[in-house]
C-alpha cells in the first residue's frame, strides 16, 4: 500500500519520491496545503477506490496516517 500511496502523493504534490517517507508530513514536509489534501483524496479514490471521509482528513498529518487508515479501512 504505501509504494502505490508514495506515487499517488509524488504524482499530486509534485514532489521527489524520496521525500515521501511513512514520518513525512504533508503539510510541513511535503508543502501540502487544504486544497492538495482534497486534491489527494481525489486521486486516492480514483487510482485505489478508496479514499478518507472528510470528517477524518484533518487527521491525516503524515503519510503513515494515511497509509495505515486506507490500510485498516479497505
Amino acid at each position: 500500500m504505501l509504494e502505490k500511496v508514495k506515487k499517488i502523493v509524488v504524482d499530486t504534490l509534485n514532489c521527489e519520491m524520496d521525500q515521501v517517507t511513512m514520518d513525512a508530513r504533508l503539510a510541513e514536509d511535503l508543502e501540502a496545503d487544504s486544497l492538495d489534501a482534497v486534491e489527494l483524496n481525489m486521486a486516492l479514490e480514483d487510482e485505489l477506490g478508496a479514499g478518507i471521509p472528510d470528517e477524518e482528513l484533518p487527521n491525516m498529518k503524515t503519510v503513515g496516517d494515511i497509509v495505515r487508515y486506507l490500510e485498516a479501512h479497505a
